[in-house]
């Protein structure tokens, strides 16, 4: 099994809860999470570079695509993009803690 083979089941479940958020009418601020790919896939180019540079973290070369960016295998930042797409995917499922308590807060009653 591939890399991308491994990433396509994990992308598959985020695919199907992101289309369950979308015909919910819950979906997350798909901008905001573009905004915030930006950071994070640059952190994940470091990190992961640094990873795999320093020996840390190894790629059998059989699986991988070949394609990189610098020593990380472009499969590696699949897990990046899944869950800057499934933690807020989910979170517009399952709705806030404050609706989920019935309206309860801990800061009820104070001025």
């Amino acid at each position: 099994m591939t890399y991308w083979s491994l990433n396509a089941v994990f992308l598959g479940v985020v695919a199907l809860v992101a289309i369950a958020a979308l015909a919910s009418r819950r979906s997350p601020s798909w901008r905001t999470i573009g905004l915030a790919a930006i950071p994070m896939l640059i952190l994940t180019a470091i990190f992961d570079n640094i990873l795999v540079g320093t020996g840390i973290v190894g790629y059998d070369e059989a699986l991988i695509s070949g394609a990189k960016i610098g020593f990380a295998p472009l499969e590696d930042f699949a897990y990046t993009v899944a869950a800057l797409v499934l933690l807020p995917s989910l979170w517009s499922l399952l709705g806030s803690r404050h609706a989920a308590f019935g309206g309860y807060s801990t800061t009820e009653g104070t001025p």
